[in-house]
């Protein structure tokens, strides 16, 4: 039964039927044109099992008129070729991939978003950190009822312990973060010209503190992340050339940061807590900024898409009881930390850096 299948069985295609009268019959008729695609889940996971399977990859783009056939596509997956070809052709109605010929597949501009060089592929792929962020949704009723992340109830363990014992998604997720999120917009619009020394606090493997490096010959750089991410940092950095102006720790952050840097970074790192953790790693930071320090707090602008910051806000509770936030909660926030905001800039459309300095 599909979600169009559903809307007919609830008598959603037949205003004017019900008993209240054919303006109410059409109002019904219309909320379920928009509850049902709401409530379809067969797309959303056949795209994440095509993207898991890497699919894409094994096809040829839907210009040639060709494809690939099913059986070397099985073969290629290590799946069902019948399986296979039922869920490619239901893509293949959601205009995701082309049959050119019967039972033989190829990739057009949605699908081509699925080849495991392009970032859908690491938000979609169920055996990793992208995929598992979405699995995570099967327990939202337990966060509902509960006020708690679900990540536990699904997974087994609470969110950063999981990944402390899953090293292979612990390096998704520092694959997934490290997708841009307006690093260059960081690196080039903030005012970096009287700013010697700046520590990445949370930096993951390295990508914004590598890209404002580079943009700014003068500075130095300290990134402080775990020590398996600082690892990572440590090998990205020394690619390009960064780890003589870089010195890389390995620790958390809710313990003392190393002391002396101008700007102490935190990149879409407060979100993922709640209140009182993301004090206590403000805490961290002005006590290592000193009186002269900054601290630069780079999130979400709630002034933004009003539906995304509420779709993560959402997610942020769900994964790891943390929460986006206004400008008005992270002053307050700050003032927590013995912090106070003396200047927001909005780097992109989507991200905002929030300057703060001690009290």
């Amino acid at each position: 039964m599909t979600s169009g299948d559903q809307v007919q069985a609830a008598g959603g295609s037949r205003p004017g039927t019900a008993s209240t009268g054919e303006g109410t019959g059409q109002a019904v008729a219309a909320a379920w044109q928009v509850l049902a695609p709401l409530m379809d889940l067969v797309t959303p996971m056949a795209l994440r099992v095509a993207a898991t399977l890497r699919l894409a990859d094994f096809m040829p783009d839907d210009g040639t008129g060709e494809g690939t056939d099913i059986d070397s596509l099985a073969e290629h997956a290590g799946a069902s070729q019948e399986a296979l070809v039922r869920m490619l052709r239901h893509l293949v109605h959601r205009g995701v991939f082309t049959e050119p010929r019967p039972a033989r597949f190829a990739v057009n501009h949605a699908a081509a978003l699925l080849r495991t060089d392009q970032p859908g592929a690491q938000w979609l792929n169920l055996d990793g950190f992208g995929g598992q962020m979405d699995l995570v949704f099967t327990g939202l009723a337990h966060t509902v009822r509960t006020g708690e992340p679900a990540w536990e109830q699904v997974f087994g363990q609470p969110f950063w312990a999981y990944l402390d014992a899953n090293p292979a998604i612990s390096a998704s997720f520092d694959a997934v973060m490290a997708v841009d999120a307006g690093n260059a917009a960081v690196a080039e619009g903030y005012d970096w010209s009287a700013v010697r020394h700046v520590a990445d606090v949370g930096g993951g493997t390295g990508t914004l503190i590598a890209e404002v490096l580079r943009s700014n010959p003068h500075l130095c750089g300290t990134l402080a992340d775990l020590p398996e991410t600082a690892a990572r940092a440590r090998h990205y950095l020394a690619g390009l050339g960064l780890d003589g102006r870089c010195h890389v720790v390995g620790q958390s952050f809710f313990d003392p940061l190393p002391a002396g840097a101008d700007v102490y970074l935190l990149s879409r790192v407060i979100h993922d807590w709640d209140d009182a953790a993301a004090s206590a790693i403000l805490r961290r930071c002005a006590e290592a900024a000193g009186s002269t320090g900054r601290v630069l707090v780079i999130e979400a602008a709630a002034g933004g898409d009003a539906a995304s910051f509420a779709e993560m806000n959402l997610r942020m509770l769900v994964l790891a009881g943390g929460r986006e936030r206004t400008i008005d909660d992270y002053t307050t926030l700050a003032a927590s930390a013995g912090l106070h905001v003396t200047a927001t800039r909005q780097t992109t459309e989507r991200y905002l850096v929030i300057e703060c300095a001690r009290v």
